[in-house]
């Protein structure tokens, strides 16, 4: 085989490794971001004509003093239940929140961790996010700091939580940071918390970052939109 023939040859399969890797690279920062889209646009239509249709999973009114109130409609495994709206990232920075962190429900929006304290309750209420590729939910995490507005709905109340530190930066195994009371957050007792995790560094996964915040303040749907819309 002559010199010439190597240096082809080798050319050619340098060209084609050169052109897989700008696929790979559309896809992850492109491809992903459209079907992101696409999927989340579809879950938030979901929501809204729910909610539009007036049926908002609410307890059931009940009249006698002694029963215990009935517990609510448990979320749907893999289906959307509320919207999270965090000032900080922008106007226009809207998610909805599906129950469940699998990969394909990760792929249509923010996840629920199942198990951890349901929306406003007591506990924690913890979701996880992408930080890169399939929209980029939480590519700003970084910038959250102490004081800022997470703000949720399930259709008939709003939710605002507000952060109490700047993100700290974990191991995937540091299952803790979801316990009902997180006390590396410095909350030392039963609370309404909420955190968020999400993948670090930017492009990578070897480690966590998590931001913890607590239940500030509630109103009804009906009041309009809480004010720290506008802090």
């Amino acid at each position: 085989m002559s010199v010439r023939l190597i240096v082809r040859m080798f050319s050619e399969l340098c060209i084609t490794v050169g052109a897989l890797i700008v696929l790979f690279v559309v896809y992850v920062l492109f491809w992903t971001g459209v079907k992101a889209a696409d999927a989340t646009e579809g879950q938030i239509d979901t929501l809204r004509d729910r909610w539009a249709q007036g049926t908002v999973s609410a307890p059931v009114p009940h009249t006698s003093p002694t029963a215990a109130p009935p517990a609510p409609e448990a979320y749907r495994d893999g289906k959307p239940f509320a919207m999270l709206y965090i000032p900080r990232f922008g106007k226009g920075w809207e998610w909805p929140v599906l129950e469940n962190t699998e990969v394909r429900t990760l792929q249509k929006g923010l996840g629920h961790y199942a198990g951890t304290a349901r929306l406003g309750a007591r506990g924690n209420f913890a979701v996880a996010g992408h930080r890169r590729t399939y929209g980029d939910p939480f590519k700003d995490f970084p910038k959250l700091r102490p004081g800022d507005a997470l703000v949720l709905t399930d259709g008939a109340t709003w939710f605002t939580y507000r952060i109490d530190k700047k993100p700290y930066r974990t191991v995937p195994s540091d299952i803790g940071v979801i316990d009902p009371v997180p006390r590396k957050s410095g909350f030392d007792g039963p609370g309404r918390y909420l955190t968020l995790t999400t993948c670090d560094p930017e492009w990578g996964s070897s480690h966590r970052l998590i931001a913890w915040a607590h239940l500030d303040a509630t109103q009804p749907v009906t009041d309009g939109k809480p004010a720290a819309f506008h802090s």
